[in-house]
Formats: C-alpha cells, structure tokens, sequence
C-alpha cells in the first residue's frame, strides 16, 4: 500500500483489502511485550433509576447530548476520590 497525500476517509479505509496493507513497520509483539501486560476488564455500566433534583439534571443536560455520561464522570471521580483517602 502506498503512502497517501492526505488523510483517508472511514469509507476508504474500510475499502483497502487486507492484502494492500504494509505491516513492515510495526514490531512483533514478543514475550517481553506481554511480561507486564494487565488484563482490564471493562466496567460496564448499569441502568438504575434514581431521584436527582431538577437544578441539577437541568445543569447537567444544558450543554446537550451526553448529560448521563457527565454525570457518572463525577459520581466517578468522587468514588476515586474517596477511595484514596
């Protein structure tokens, strides 16, 4: 495959067979790189209903789309914070 002038879109990347790709510059993974490997499991998340006042669910939806994901950032971060006290 041959270097291109600019950026591929999703739509191209996906169209480029497998065959076309040139994986010369990308090292083996050896056992050195897997000595120190941590297997993460996901922490997925949970549907629940709870009560939260309105000034704040209205503070948290004002930026738009994604207000649940800011809101379990910062139940998040305060878990972390408490946790290393």
């Amino acid at each position: 495959m041959s270097g291109y002038s600019r950026p591929l879109t999703p739509a191209e990347i996906a169209s480029v067979e497998d065959a076309e790709i040139d994986f010369d510059d990308i090292p083996e993974l050896d056992a050195d790189f897997w000595r120190e490997a941590e297997l993460v499991r996901p922490d997925r998340t949970e549907q629940v209903t709870m009560r939260i006042k309105r000034s704040v669910l209205d503070y948290f939806r004002a930026p738009g789309k994604g207000y649940q994901t800011r809101i379990n950032r910062v139940l998040e971060s305060y878990v972390q914070a408490r946790q290393r006290s």
